[in-house]
């Protein structure tokens, strides 16, 4: 079906184009998932694949609102599920995005995919297209635990999924989540074993988060299920960190464990603070040190798309100090911390300013060390980094 061309004004392009740092990143969302799994919070339509061709319009002309062309070195395609588009669609999004950027010689392309949705077909396509590094949302390798999360695959599948992509596609993350409802040590042992086995290149893993909103934080308000315990959690964290070690991957953010060569630059680049083009549903770009949020709302995103309007809604410019604060709270998710001097060559300040009083705190409580010029968490610290950091944010600068 030809694209749609809707009516301009001028102000869709405002802000798109840097006129600073060219961002060397892009993340686009593909908000489309055959069903929402009980636990997520994310944009997305499920079961609606009939507005599949309305939101590659919308794509088409949000990216050709951009006046230039851009050379990238990192690109995410997020969802949603982007591995549950059909080839056409899926090569449709690709010329779209190819539409107003380039790659460099050595970017690095990452699809996030759903097991049940990979054949030979399916990665044949996705190499051909420039895709070279698949990350493959798993979640668990037991039958009842992937019940429990509502997930559509089994091990079997997930099995021949890395076979497959295996044989095409050389650079292979995987998601696991941990913490879940009547999860015990021993589950969570298996699975992450189960994963090993299949010898990835990097592994996400992230305690079950209840969001406000989502079937599970509802579920769990009625008592019909229970949040892990603290321990067991910290527990399961701990012997996550000692045994992929063993393994040979090196954790590198809190969640986040690599084998070497194999951390994932795309999201350093959001750690990092750099800044990142995005579109889609719910997509953040940070341009210009602007944030700009796009809707959340699938249909809202179109609407606005369709009369002519950018989808953003959220725009914010951080002040100086406000930026320092959310820039050293991101940074220290990653286990080396920071340059002391690095930060200050960046934000125009030190450290010390930023974190006034909460600095010698968290050094008292054995939360965060200096080691020669690098400023990081503690192992102790990192179990906690999602407080610490609201502390940074929200009075880091009080002293």
């Amino acid at each position: 079906m030809a694209t749609t061309e809707f009516p301009l004004n001028p102000e869709p392009r405002v802000g798109f184009d840097p006129q600073q740092d060219a961002p060397v990143s892009l993340y686009v969302h593909v908000p489309f998932c055959r069903h929402r799994c009980g636990y997520c919070n994310f944009s997305l339509v499920a079961g609606r694949d009939y507005l599949v061709d309305r939101f590659l319009n919308a794509l088409e002309t949000e990216i050709r609102w951009l006046r230039n062309s851009w050379k990238i070195e990192t690109l995410f395609l997020g969802g949603g599920t982007p591995s549950h588009l059909q080839e056409s669609d899926f090569r449709r999004l690709f010329a779209a995005i190819e539409s107003r950027f380039s790659f460099s010689s050595n970017a690095e392309i990452t699809a996030e995919c759903n097991p049940s949705d990979i054949s030979a077909e399916k990665v044949n396509m996705f190499s051909s297209c420039g895709i070279n590094r698949i990350s493959l949302g798993v979640q668990s390798f037991d039958a009842g635990k992937l019940q429990r999360l509502e997930r559509d695959h089994n091990a079997a599948q997930v099995a021949t999924a890395v076979e497959l992509i295996r044989a095409r596609i050389d650079n292979l993350s995987m998601d696991l989540i941990f913490a879940t409802p009547e999860e015990t040590m021993e589950l969570w042992r298996q699975d992450v074993e189960a994963a090993l086995d299949l010898c990835p290149d990097h592994l996400s893993t992230y305690e079950l988060t209840y969001e406000k909103g989502t079937q599970f934080w509802n579920r769990m308000n009625r008592n019909q299920l229970v949040r892990a315990d603290e321990d067991l959690c910290a527990s399961m964290y701990e012997w996550t960190i000692k045994r992929l070690a063993e393994a040979n991957m090196q954790q590198y953010e809190v969640s986040s464990f690599a084998t070497l060569q194999r951390r994932c630059r795309h999201n350093l680049q959001y750690w990092n603070r750099q800044p990142w083009f995005a579109f889609g549903p719910g997509a953040a770009r940070f341009i210009d040190g602007i944030r700009q949020t796009n809707h959340g709302s699938t249909m809202q995103y179109l609407k606005q798309i369709e009369s002519g309007q950018m989808p953003v809604a959220d725009h914010c410019q951080l002040s100086p100090q406000d930026a320092a604060a959310e820039g050293l709270a991101i940074a220290l998710r990653q286990i080396d911390g920071i340059s002391k001097s690095g930060f200050e060559k960046q934000y125009g300040c030190c450290i010390d300013e930023v974190l006034g009083q909460t600095k010698a705190t968290l050094v008292e409580h054995a939360l965060a060390q200096e080691l020669g010029d690098q400023f990081r968490l503690t192992p102790k610290g990192l179990m906690v980094c999602d407080r610490i950091a609201v502390e940074i944010i929200g009075g880091g600068t009080s002293s």
